[in-house]
């Protein structure tokens, strides 16, 4: 339990093989210097190895269910919804493990009320009420129903919602608030210059951002080797980037437009900030 009346909560989620434990060492390290203390970070992961012994880590409880079918929605994370959560109470704030923080990240635990559930706009359906759950402020235990619901019926909905984010949306108790506009950006769709630009010129900061999200890639380590995903060669040039756009193996996505349109040069402030 929380030892200190203003302790800072942070919660992530780290399973299976696609983030290494050098993505927890770093949001670490992130935390640590954008939040005034007292603070901790708990890591719910099902191999703790390698994690620095700083953070608190848990066994990552079982979602109940098998994983939903036909979907790429992220429905393991439901299990933050549960009655109980392994060293957490109170109210506690999620992000993302490809998340970058830039900026001091204490007004995602001051605004509101603690029984309000907070979540980014979901960017790229700006004209729709639904939610983005990179990162995400929930009072432990506060709407339970989220996951016995879903562990009745885990295909039903992930068949309706298709996302976890909007089945949240959708289901919390009273409805989701919405962090203001200028804190929680998507890399992609705010920071990335347009195409072509992006060949030239490096990710930008939005102003007033204070965490840089990353959903459906590039990951902050790929960027930082110059590729959008792992399908390309580290630090491939903008010549062989555009004559990949004729091997279907190398490509970074099956439609060449799309390929053509997904290259990224490493970017200094990701090397800043995105570090132990």
């Amino acid at each position: 339990m929380p030892s200190h009346p203003h302790l800072k909560q942070v919660v992530c989620v780290k399973w299976g093989t696609l983030f290494g434990p050098e993505y927890v060492n770093r949001m670490y390290g992130m935390v640590k210097r954008n939040v005034t203390t007292p603070f901790k970070l708990v890591c719910l992961t099902d191999d703790p190895a390698g994690i620095r012994e700083e953070v608190e880590c848990h066994e990552l409880p079982e979602l109940g269910v098998p994983h939903p079918e036909r979907t790429i929605g992220k429905w393991r994370k439901q299990i933050l919804w549960a009655r109980t959560l392994p060293g957490l109470t109170g109210t506690a704030l999620f992000i993302d493990l490809d998340s970058v923080i830039v900026d001091n990240i204490d007004d995602y635990f001051s605004i509101g009320e603690a029984s309000d559930v907070y979540v980014a706009r979901n960017w790229a359906r700006p004209l729709e009420k639904l939610g983005q759950t990179s990162v995400f402020r929930f009072p432990v235990g506060g709407n339970p129903h989220l996951l016995d619901d879903f562990r009745n019926s885990p295909q039903k909905i992930a068949d309706e919602y298709g996302f976890e984010q909007h089945y949240v949306t959708a289901r919390v108790t009273g409805g989701v608030k919405f962090w203001p506009e200028t804190w929680t950006k998507h890399f992609r769709l705010h920071c990335l210059p347009p195409f072509p630009l992006r060949y030239f010129m490096q990710a930008k900061i939005p102003k007033g951002a204070k965490i840089i999200t990353f959903p459906g890639g590039p990951n902050p380590d790929d960027i930082q080797e110059c590729r959008w995903n792992k399908n390309a060669p580290a630090f491939r040039s903008r010549l062989d980037h555009i004559k990949a756009v004729r091997d279907e193996k190398t490509r970074v996505d099956k439609n060449p437009r799309r390929h053509l349109m997904r290259y990224v040069l490493p970017t200094d402030w990701i090397a800043q900030h995105w570090k132990d």
